[in-house]
C-alpha cells in the first residue's frame, strides 16, 4: 500500500470542491483532555511516532495497570483484548490496518474487525502537523486522540481533531463497552493519493464500525461523502453536535435487540418529540427504537425509506393496541379498527410513511420524557439513510380522570397534546 501511494502521489486530480466546503469552526468543548496524568499533551502519550499510513504495536488492555476491561471486549460476538492504533483513524482488532483510501463499509470477510471513527489518509509528518495520542482518564476509560492531523502528503493546510473513546461497561455483563466518537474539527475529508485536491473531493473518510464478517456494519452518515466533513457540526445520536455514542452489548450495536434500542435525539423544547436518524442496511430485519409515550403515538417517516411492518412491546396494560392510519386526501387520521397485539409482527398492507398507535392504558402511568420507556421494532421497504420521529401522545391524569372519544387531529398539531379516548378492548 505505502509504495503504490507514492507511485501516484503526483498525479493530478478532479476539480475542486464549491465553498460550501470551506473548512469550519472548531469544536473544542466535545473532547476529553486534561485528565490527572494526561501530560504536556492533554491527551496522554503518543501512540505511535510521526508517520505515513504506520500503526502501533499491539495494545493490550492489561497493558494500563489502572484500567479496567477485565473481559476485553466483545465485538459481533469475538472476544478481544487487545488492539492496533492505525495512524489513518481507526483502530482494528485482528491486526494492523495500514489502506488509506477507506473502503465503504462492509469490507467483506476480511477477518479484521474495525472502529473507525475518521478513516482517512492521516499524515503525520509534517512540521505543523499533530500527533496521535493514547490515555485512560479513569479506570473504566480509554481515549485514542488524533489531534490536529494532517493529510498525505505532509499537508497540514487543513487539520482534523477527533477522539475514539471505549468505556468499559462490564458492569452490564462481561465484554460490553460504550463506543463515543468525538469531532472538535474537522476540515479534511481526502488525502491526494484517494483522489483529493487540497484535501476534499476524491473518496472521502469513512466513520462507523465493521465487524471484518462481511455481515455486520454501521456506517455514520455522510461517510464517504463530501459531507463527512460536517461531522463535528451535523446532528448526531445525542443531544451534542459532535458526539455520536453507542453501547455495545453482548457483541452487537444499537437497534439489534429490544435490550439495546436506538436512542433518539432529544429536542429539549419538545420533551416528548423524538427524532432518529440512521442507516437501514437490511430493510427486512427489525431495527428497534425507544421513545417514550404515554396513551399513544405517531410514527412519522420525515425522509428515506416508508415502513413495512411493527412489533409493539409487551408489558402494557392488556397489550392490546389501535392502529390509525393517515388519510392523505383528508389531511386527517382514522380508525382502522384493527387491534395490533404487544409482542406480534404486524404487516401493513402497503409501505407507509406514517401511522398512530393509541391504547396503552392511562394507569400504566408511562413517563412521556423518558427515553427508555417503550420499545419498538419497525422493517422498512428499502436500504438507506431515514429521518423519523415517534411523538407521544399525551393524557392528564388527575382523581377524576375524563376520557372522552378522539376528535379528528392534523399530524403537525401533536408537539404537546392532550388526547383522551375511550379504551378500546378485544370483543
Amino acid at each position: 500500500m505505502y509504495e503504490f501511494k507514492k507511485l501516484v502521489k503526483a498525479v493530478a486530480f478532479g476539480g475542486v470542491l464549491a465553498a460550501s466546503m470551506a473548512p469550519i469552526a472548531a469544536n473544542a468543548s466535545v473532547l476529553l483532555e486534561g485528565w490527572s496524568g494526561s501530560g504536556e499533551s492533554g491527551f496522554g502519550t503518543v501512540a505511535l511516532d510521526k508517520n505515513d499510513d504506520s500503526s502501533s504495536q499491539e495494545i493490550f488492555f492489561s497493558d494500563y495497570a489502572d484500567l479496567g476491561f477485565d473481559s476485553g471486549v466483545n465485538f459481533f460476538g469475538n472476544e478481544h483484548d487487545s488492539f492496533f492504533v492505525n495512524n489513518n483513524g481507526n483502530i482494528s482488532f485482528n491486526g494492523r490496518v495500514s489502506s488509506f483510501t477507506p473502503s465503504g463499509f462492509p469490507n467483506g470477510a476480511s477477518g479484521n474487525s474495525m472502529i473507525a471513527p475518521f478513516w482517512a489518509d492521516v499524515d503525520t509528518r509534517c512540521d505543523d502537523c499533530g500527533d496521535v495520542f493514547i490515555g485512560s482518564p479513569n479506570a473504566e476509560t480509554m481515549v485514542i486522540t488524533w489531534d490536529g492531523v494532517g493529510f498525505f502528503s505532509s499537508d497540514s493546510s487543513l487539520t482534523n481533531t477527533f477522539q475514539l473513546v471505549l468505556i468499559d461497561r462490564a458492569d452490564t455483563g462481561a465484554g460490553n463497552f460504550d463506543v463515543e466518537f468525538r469531532y472538535e474539527d474537522i476540515n479534511w475529508t481526502t488525502g491526494s493519493a484517494s483522489g483529493g485536491v487540497d484535501g476534499l473531493g476524491g473518496t472521502p473518510a469513512q466513520a462507523g464500525y465493521d465487524a471484518g464478517d462481511g455481515v455486520n456494519f454501521f456506517t455514520l452518515p455522510g461517510s464517504r461523502t463530501d459531507e463527512v466533513v460536517n461531522l463535528d457540526t451535523a446532528d448526531s445520536n445525542t443531544d451534542t453536535a459532535g458526539i455520536w455514542k453507542f453501547a455495545i452489548r453482548d457483541g452487537q450495536l444499537p437497534g439489534d435487540t429490544a435490550e439495546n434500542p436506538i436512542l433518539p435525539v432529544i429536542n429539549p423544547e419538545t420533551p416528548t418529540d423524538y427524532n432518529f436518524e440512521f442507516v437501514i442496511i437490511e430493510p427486512e430485519t427489525p431495527i428497534f427504537i425507544d421513545p417514550d409515550v404515554a396513551v399513544g403515538y405517531d410514527y412519522i417517516v420525515n425522509s428515506g425509506p416508508n415502513i413495512t411492518s411493527v412489533m409493539l412491546p409487551t408489558g402494557f396494560g392488556d397489550d392490546v393496541y389501535d392502529l390509525w392510519l393517515w388519510d392523505a386526501a383528508l389531511m386527517d387520521w382514522f380508525d382502522t379498527g384493527e387491534d395490533l397485539l404487544g409482542g406480534v409482527t404486524y404487516d401493513f398492507d402497503t409501505a407507509v410513511d406514517r401511522f398512530r398507535i393509541l391504547g396503552i392504558e392511562a394507569s400504566e402511568m408511562v413517563d412521556p420524557t423518558d427515553p427508555n420507556a417503550f420499545v419498538t421494532a419497525l422493517t422498512f421497504d428499502a436500504a438507506g439513510v431515514i429521518n423519523m420521529n415517534q411523538n407521544a401522545i399525551t393524557e392528564f391524569v388527575d382523581d377524576a380522570q375524563a376520557v372522552s372519544a378522539p376528535a379528528g387531529l392534523g399530524i403537525f398539531a401533536l408537539s404537546l397534546l392532550v388526547f383522551l379516548r375511550a379504551r378500546k378492548r378485544l370483543a
